[in-house]
């Protein structure tokens, strides 16, 4: 396993700048997601620390090493893509072994590693098949195992997963979460799937229009998200967002009124700029209740199972999702909802966000 570096990098085609000076480190055996929407250059970012892209500028470093502008072979490196690229007129072995023997590795050492790749990816059985023989699933696992026998100080995934279905891709992502404790590799991974990557990620890396948002592991980027935009692109549902007017602080906190002219007192410290405010909240957090300070006009309720959620229009017309607390109102039924001011955000017209914290931490 090795440490990545990344200083500064930035990627440009021709006069259109597409990642403007990035910086990121990480640290051995850690798995980094690479999580935005499509066009933020998550992919870009990755070919370029493959070397399959050059960089416009900046210092791309592995295990310590300046590898810049070095050869894709240069970077003890393996590459997983989203199409299995294997070749069909080989066994499973035979694809495994394809690029030791390239490398001219010993017999005996292309055996060991394929065994040791076949034991640990369940692949033992295949070995001897086709392509054309396999699952979807045992394709892709065979694609990840030809990056395994390569030993490679550094794995990057590219969508791996993005081509199974999603019962399959819920499978994959367990191995590739065990095949990354039984390894302690390092591991970089490009996914759009925000469940891809709270589910594998040690952290994840939020991108949007090719700058970083926020760097954090899952549970602190749902929790305490530094921007609207991750906000927003975290979580299923997303985060509700209500715009509120600023009224005068008291007690050290910022006071708020709410659509319809509720005054509301946050748990959010009076440090927070600016009098036009959006107040962050999640569906789990605002909640139905008959004396709640937020009236609202249900649209439709959602049932799913372990929960129902109601799709609310506030009285300025703002969308937004709660979760049904006793029975499940009607459609155009009126209800209150209540707020847990713990959990609650505001953000600032930069986009900034602003945290509520512990009861009298904020003095």
């Amino acid at each position: 396993m090795a440490a990545l570096k990344l200083e500064q990098i930035c990627k440009r085609y021709g006069a259109v700048q597409v990642i403007p000076d990035l910086s990121l480190d990480v640290a051995p055996g850690e798995f980094i997601v690479f999580l935005g929407p499509s066009g933020c250059g998550k992919t870009s970012l990755l070919r370029m620390i493959a070397g399959l892209e050059e960089v416009s500028g900046g210092r791309i470093e592995i295990g310590g090493k300046d590898v810049t502008h070095a050869a894709p072979g240069q970077r003890q490196l393996a590459m997983v893509f989203q199409h299995y690229a294997l070749y069909p007129h080989m066994t499973v072995r035979e694809n495994l072994a394809f690029g030791l023997r390239n490398i001219a590795l010993a017999e005996e050492e292309i055996d060991r590693r394929i065994q040791e790749a076949a034991r640990m990816l369940e692949l033992d059985a295949l070995l001897a098949r086709k392509p054309g023989q396999l699952s979807g699933g045992q394709r892709q696992r065979v694609a990840i195992g030809r990056a395994v026998v390569k030993e490679p100080a550094l794995f990057l995934f590219d969508e791996p997963l993005s081509n199974l279905d999603a019962a399959l891709r819920g499978r994959t992502r367990l191995e590739l979460a065990q095949l990354h404790r039984r390894l302690g590799a390092t591991m970089i991974f490009v996914t759009h799937d925000q469940i891809e990557a709270m589910t594998l990620a040690t952290r994840i890396v939020v991108m949007n229009a090719g700058r970083i948002e926020q760097v954090a592991p899952p549970s602190e980027l749902y929790r305490r998200p530094a921007t609207r935009f991750v906000a927003g692109f975290i979580g299923t549902p997303g985060m509700n967002f209500v715009p509120v007017r600023r009224l005068a602080d008291r007690q050290g906190l910022a006071a708020i009124e709410l659509p319809g002219g509720q005054e509301l007192l946050t748990r959010v410290p009076a440090a927070v700029p600016g009098s036009e405010l959006t107040l962050g909240i999640r569906p789990e957090h605002l909640v139905t209740a008959a004396r709640g300070p937020l009236p609202a006009q249900v649209e439709m309720v959602e049932f799913l199972g372990e929960r129902s959620l109601a799709h609310v229009r506030l009285v300025d017309g703002t969308r937004a999702i709660a979760t049904v607390a006793g029975a499940s109102p009607a459609a155009g039924e009126l209800v209150q909802l209540d707020l847990v001011m713990d959990e609650a955000h505001l953000f600032d017209k930069q986009g900034l966000a602003h945290h509520a914290v512990a009861q009298g931490a904020a003095a």
